[in-house]
């Protein structure tokens, strides 16, 4: 791995830390006034859903257009990005990268794709830094990307083979998951003409 990609790497893995501290406050915080209401078991929180978007972010996603959920589903999914506000800065690394073709051409894929707010996470000159290196950026963005389709259900206890060839692991139940253990699922199960779309909050980088 290239100079550029470890310490791209190191601030993720520290903003990830980061993270993962906060959550685990915000869950002990909450496990009191919730474990009474958990104590009966929930069916329906304990499974995936298996058809619509869920998760609070795609509230965020316009209500009509080509940039909605229904417009989305319109067009392969690069060009669907493209339309989607919440995902300007991942299109113009995937142009940068030269992979709207390669997206768009692809047949039932899964897309890991972070939010603006995911890439606004990255200190500027790291995000610069690897937007400017196209075999970087490449790895990393292939990293994102799943060959085949990948349904909610499959989330609650995956590992899936992406384009860079690594490797992913999600893990959740009903509609919290999360990938790579630190990046969650902000809203999923977007659809697109060839792919399903998984909407994160957190930049995914391939294993050393």
């Amino acid at each position: 791995m290239s100079r550029k990609m470890n310490r791209f790497a190191g601030v993720i893995a520290g903003i990830a830390a980061s993270g993962l501290l906060l959550a685990g406050c915000s869950q002990g915080e909450e496990a009191a006034s919730s474990g009474s209401e958990n104590a009966g078991g929930n069916d329906t929180a304990a499974s995936a859903s298996t058809s619509g978007e869920f998760g609070e972010a795609c509230s965020a996603v316009p209500e009509d257009g080509a940039g909605s959920f229904d417009g989305m589903a319109q067009d392969p999914v690069a060009t669907a990005a493209s339309n989607n506000p919440v995902l300007s800065t991942l299109v113009t690394a995937v142009k940068k990268a030269g992979l709207v073709d390669t997206l768009n051409s692809a047949e039932n894929i899964t897309v890991f794709a972070p939010t603006n707010d995911a890439f606004g996470k990255i200190p500027e000159e790291d995000l610069n830094a690897v937007l400017s290196d196209k075999e970087t950026l490449t790895s990393v963005l292939t990293y994102h990307v799943v060959g085949e389709e990948v349904t909610p259900e499959d989330l609650s206890s995956g590992e899936f083979e992406t384009l860079q060839g690594g490797t992913v692991e999600t893990s959740g139940s009903g509609e919290e998951f999360t990938v790579n253990g630190s990046a969650s699922v902000a809203c999923g199960n977007v659809q697109t003409a060839n792919a399903t779309v998984y909407i994160i909050d957190s930049v995914l980088m391939p294993k050393q």
